[in-house]
């Protein structure tokens, strides 16, 4: 089984910046995708942001200038800097897995691992 644990959310002023972690850990396989969702009270989960194996980054319209996804030389964390926050980023924040090729951050159906998520709080 693959297990991933975030880290990294808070409480932050609109404008400021914080650096949520996704730790991968239960598997030898290396996923063929990785991204961030989020979910915010009364609202369906959505993505935010998708890292495939090349390092091939997609983003959603909303955070795009705004938010960067990477992962570690070792490709067993994943990281969301983000920064100029806005209240509407509130949300908890999630992290998923893909063995897929296709990584999209629109399909949330394809991801199959997920992390119990990270809050983040912006106002």
């Amino acid at each position: 089984d693959v297990q991933l644990v975030e880290s990294g959310g808070g409480s932050v002023q609109a404008g400021g910046s914080l650096r949520l972690s996704c730790v991968v850990s239960g598997s030898t396989y290396s996923a063929y995708c990785m991204a961030w969702f989020r979910q915010a009270p009364g609202k369906e989960r959505e993505g935010v942001a998708a890292i495939d194996s090349a390092g091939s980054t997609t983003y959603v319209e909303p955070v795009k200038g705004r938010f960067t996804i990477s992962q570690d030389n070792a490709k067993n964390t994943l990281y969301l800097q983000m920064n100029k926050l806005k209240p509407e980023d509130t949300a908890m924040y999630i992290c998923a897995a893909a063995i897929l090729p296709r990584c999209d951050p629109h399909v949330p159906v394809d991801f199959r691992h997920w992390g119990q998520g990270t809050q983040v709080t912006v106002s």
